[in-house]
C-alpha cells in the first residue's frame, strides 16, 4: 500500500502516458520540483523524483535504486524476469560483466574508425535533398542515419536495414493513456537477428557481430566462457534498438533546438569548435530519455516520506537537468 503523503494537497497530474504532457513537461516538472519533489502516482502506482540532487543520487545509488527490475515503468510492474543481456536491464555482477564486455567490442579505436564513414553517410542522405524546397528531417536524414551507422558495425545488409529498425522501433512504441504491453512471449528478443548470426559464425569479418561472437568473459560463477545464444540475440537486439532510436530522437532535437534558437545556429555555424558542447547542452536541454525507472530494493525515506521496498520510482532526467536549483 503506497504512502499518500507523496501526494501532494492539489493533486499534480504527472502521467507520463498522457500525450498533452509530453507535448510540454516542462510546466508539469516545474510544480513536481517546486510543490512535490516526491510525487507519488495511484493511477499508475509508480513514486517520482524530479530535483536534481535527488535524481543525480538516485541514480548513482545502486544498492537502493535497482535495475534489475528493468530501467522502464511497464518493465518493473509487469514482474516479467529481464532476459541477461540487456545491460541497463541488470545489477551488479551480471551488469558489470556485460558493460565491460560491451567496453571491449567498442573499442576506442572502432569508434574513431567510424567517424569518415558516418560523414559519407551524412553527404550520401543530404545530397539526395540537394534543390528540394522541403523535407522531412526525421524520416530522410535523423532516422536512416543511424540505422546505416549501426547496421554497418554489427554486418546487417541493407536490404534488410529498414524492417530491422522498424521492429526495434515498434517495441518501444506506446499508445495514448497506457504503456508497453509486456510478457514473456515478446521479452524474447532478437529473433530477427538469428540469420545474421548463424551467417556471421561462418562469415567472420571485422564487425561487433564477429567480435560478440568470439569473446571469452569470466561470468558471475568464475567460469570461463562466450556468450551463450540466447545472451548473444539479446545484446544485438539492444545494441540495434538503443542505435537506432536514441540517436534519431537526438538528431531531431539539436533541429528544432537550434531552428528555435537561430542566433545560437549562427554562433555554431562560425565557431565549430563549439559544437561538441553544443550538443552536451542539447542533451540537458532536451533530454531524447526524460526519464529513467527504478525499482526500491529496501524502504528508504525521500523527503520525509518512506517509500516501500518493491515500489517503482521513476527519476524524471528531463526536470533534473531544468532545474533551477542546478542550472
Amino acid at each position: 500500500m503506497a504512502d499518500m503523503t507523496a501526494v501532494p494537497a492539489d493533486a499534480i497530474d504527472y502521467d507520463p502516458y498522457n500525450p498533452a504532457i509530453t507535448r510540454d513537461p516542462y510546466p508539469v516538472y516545474r510544480r513536481l520540483r517546486d510543490e512535490a519533489p516526491l510525487y507519488y502516482n495511484a493511477q499508475h502506482d509508480f513514486y517520482a523524483v524530479s530535483r536534481y540532487d535527488d535524481v543525480e543520487r538516485g541514480l548513482a545509488d545502486r544498492e537502493t535504486f535497482i535495475s534489475g527490475r528493468g530501467n522502464v515503468l511497464e518493465f518493473i510492474k509487469s514482474g516479467v524476469p529481464m532476459p541477461p543481456g540487456i545491460v541497463v536491464g541488470e545489477d551488479p555482477p551480471t551488469h558489470t560483466i556485460h558493460r565491460s564486455l560491451m567496453a571491449r567490442v567498442f573499442t576506442p579505436r572502432k569508434v574513431s574508425a567510424l567517424e569518415p564513414m558516418i560523414r559519407r553517410y551524412c553527404g550520401e542522405l543530404l545530397d539526395r535533398l540537394v534543390g528540394e524546397r522541403h523535407f522531412d528531417l526525421i524520416a530522410d536524414f535523423a532516422s536512416p542515419m543511424p540505422m546505416r551507422v549501426i547496421s554497418t558495425l554489427m554486418g546487417i545488409p541493407e536490404t534488410d536495414q529498414v524492417s530491422i529498425r522498424d521492429m526495434s522501433n515498434n517495441n518501444m512504441r506506446t499508445t495514448s493513456g497506457r504503456g508497453m504491453r509486456i510478457n514473456e512471449k515478446n521479452m524474447q528478443l532478437g529473433a530477427a537477428f538469428a540469420d545474421y548470426i548463424d551467417w556471421r559464425t561462418d562469415h567472420p569479418s571485422d564487425d561487433i557481430m564477429t567480435d560478440l561472437l568470439n569473446a571469452e568473459f569470466e561470468d558471475e560463477t568464475g567460469a570461463r566462457r562466450r556468450l551463450s545464444r540466447r545472451e548473444l540475440l539479446t545484446y544485438v537486439h539492444v545494441i540495434a534498438g538503443a542505435g537506432n532510436e536514441t540517436s534519431a530522437r537526438l538528431i531531431g532535437w539539436i533541429a528544432k533546438v537550434l531552428a528555435d534558437h537561430p542566433d545560437q545556429r549562427r554562433e555554431l555555424v562560425q565557431h565549430r569548435e563549439l559544437i561538441p558542447n553544443a550538443v552536451e547542452e542539447i542533451l540537458r536541454f532536451e533530454n531524447p530519455a526524460p526519464h529513467t525507472a527504478r525499482c526500491v530494493a529496501h524502504d528508504v525515506d525521500i523527503h520525509g516520506t518512506s517509500v516501500p521496498a518493491g515500489a517503482a520510482i521513476i527519476m524524471i532526467n528531463g526536470a533534473a537537468n531544468r532545474d533551477e536549483r542546478r542550472y
